[in-house]
């Protein structure tokens, strides 16, 4: 890719960046602002379905009548004219009847039509009727259709142990609802439990899907989202009318209520149009008034790092603060060709004094062991038995300064860059198991169960370097674990080579973790070492192109994996 290219892509990212959460924004502001109106249908459902609770409770007041007429119903020659006085009285009455204590009909009165299609009543198998009479309350059905009229049964308790049934209308109720109107095609509908829509005949009048509705109303969510028609899709909310197994809805369509929205996204898509285009043409400038001396410091640089300290820009491309920098750039590498030099003299006296520095803080606490041990030899004041004891200590401090100078050594190699493997076909079963009995009477001593599980039969690898590396790690998982187990595996995939070492031990803490592979770390136990194998070992491992790792919990056990990547052919 040309500097052209990304200097054209970086500014033109700059600019355009601020919009992303801008977009973000908006989307949210939108989607909030969707809400709002659907929750404005929700307040309006809300309004009708109190209206409708509010007329069921207004029907025991309406009906306190029938408790002053019971006596005059029985005496009454003619009591149905009695209940056609009732009816005059309210006019959403379409049926009154009177039925005795066991639910059968005694008389009736209403609109004949209706009463030549309405049998004599008999809800004497009603068990609900002892208890409607006991209370004393009113009972309502949910909403039906009769003649094309939405209506609702009731049954009212008298005093003298009879029955008031009655027809009510619900017809000039929902003719005022149902004369809403919100915007052009917004309106509210009374639905019942089974999604069917008791409306008037509008000039158009959508085909409501009965199922959808039903499970719209079923959802937590008072708010509808999406419901669709054949024709249109609608949004809304509803709010429900339990008493009449009912729902107050409030729908209109989509595209009327989030009208508004749609102009505001046209009106955002031009504007985010116009800051594109802008951000397009601004970029190109950019990008050719700064690509030229830029690429001429881009490839200057290349040749300083390569070591060419002769690499000279010629300062007329640059301009303003350029020019400048081209000046000082030029300078720079005049004064690097002569600290080369002396650069390089510093390297060697500083990594000369690092290695001392490692030798006598690593070497101190061995040797001061062994003139502890030759005073008191040299004393004259122990025993033969003694003298034997001290020996073998001073036997171990010695192997114990030979390893730790040899690792130290090792450090200041692997720092060099002088550890490189020499790479060959090495027998990893054969390699794991003289590593297992070297290791196994150590392992022996404290009980724990060494075993492994070899399924790679060779691999490229240096094999003095991958055996000291799996050497440390099964000897630090026995050193760190007093009961259990040590287990080794290998296995290998299509991308690589894998060995695990796993223990029962005691785990390593989170802390502790973090600077396991560096130099000189210790975990924190009363276990000796002297911080420096784990590191060597991953330097051996990223020598061969290969990763260490480790994974552990506390007072559970680690688990160190070594991998190795498959040569390419």
């Amino acid at each position: 890719m040309s500097l052209f290219s990304k200097l054209f892509k970086l500014f033109l990212a700059v600019v355009l960046m601020p919009l992303i959460p801008m977009a973000l924004l908006l989307a949210y502001y939108q989607v909030h602002l969707k809400n709002n109106i659907l929750e404005t249908h929700a307040n309006l459902a809300q309004i009708v379905s109190s209206s409708m609770n509010q007329h069921i409770e207004d029907l025991t007041w309406r009906l306190s009548f029938a408790q002053n007429i019971t006596s005059a119903l029985a005496s009454h020659k003619n009591p149905t004219r009695q209940l056609q006085d009732a009816l005059g009285a309210n006019p959403d009455f379409l049926i009154l009847a009177v039925l005795d204590s066991s639910g059968k009909e005694l008389y009736r009165a209403g609109d004949k039509q209706i009463l030549k299609q309405l049998p004599p009543l008999n809800l004497s198998g009603d068990d609900s009727l002892p208890a409607l009479a006991k209370e004393g309350r009113l009972s309502v059905s949910s909403f039906d259709v009769m003649d094309g009229r939405p209506i609702s049964e009731f049954i009212y308790p008298l005093s003298n142990g009879d029955f008031l049934y009655g027809i009510m209308s619900f017809f000039g109720l929902l003719s005022r609802v149902q004369e809403q109107r919100i915007g052009q095609t917004g309106r509210i509908y009374i639905v019942d439990q089974n999604g069917s829509v008791y409306a008037n005949d509008y000039q158009y009048k959508p085909a409501f899907d009965a199922e959808a509705l039903k499970n719209a109303f079923s959802s937590k969510s008072r708010l509808i989202k999406k419901l669709n028609t054949p024709q249109e899709t609608y949004v809304g909310a509803f709010a429900p009318t339990p008493i009449l197994g009912a729902y107050a809805t409030v729908l209109q369509l989509k595209s009327e209520a989030y009208r508004s929205i749609y102009y505001t996204n046209i009106i955002i898509a031009l504007f985010l149009l116009s800051i594109a285009t802008l951000a397009y043409f601004g970029a190109l400038t950019f990008a050719e008034r700064l690509g030229e001396p830029i690429g001429a410091l881009s490839r200057a640089a290349k040749e300083v790092s390569a070591g060419n300290f002769d690499e000279k820009i010629d300062e007329e491309i640059g301009w303003g603060e350029f020019k400048q920098l081209i000046s000082s750039f030029n300078k720079m590498t005049a004064d690097l060709k002569d600290y080369q030099v002396l650069q390089l003299q510093a390297q060697v006296s500083e990594m000369k004094e690092q290695v001392f520095r490692a030798v006598a803080h690593d070497l101190r606490a061995p040797l001061l062991g062994l003139q502890g041990y030759l005073y008191i030899l040299q004393s004259g004041k122990v025993s033969k038995e003694e003298e034997k004891q001290y020996l073998d200590l001073m036997s171990k401090a010695a192997k114990n300064l030979s390893a730790l100078l040899e690792d130290v050594l090792d450090v200041s190699r692997v720092q060099a860059g002088m550890m490189l493997p020499k790479k060959e076909s090495v027998s990893l079963p054969e390699l794991v198991k003289n590593v297992t009995d070297t290791l196994a009477p150590a392992a022996q001593e404290k009980g724990l169960a060494l075993s492994a599980d070899i399924a790679v039969e060779c691999l490229p690898a240096d094999p003095k370097l991958l055996q000291r590396v799996i050497m440390n790690l099964i000897s630090n998982a026995i050193k760190f674990t007093d009961k259990g187990f040590v287990r080794v595996r290998a296995w290998q995939d299509e991308n690589g080579y894998y060995l695990s070492v796993a223990d029962s031990g005691i785990g390593i803490s989170e802390q502790d973790v973090k600077g396991l592979f560096q130099k000189y770390h210790q975990v924190r136990t009363d276990r000796s070492g002297y911080g420096l194998g784990l590191f060597i070992s991953r330097q051996i491992m990223q020598a061969h192109g290969g990763t260490l790792g480790v994974t552990s919990k506390q007072g559970e056990g680690s688990v160190f994996t070594l991998s190795l990547p498959k040569e390419q052919k």
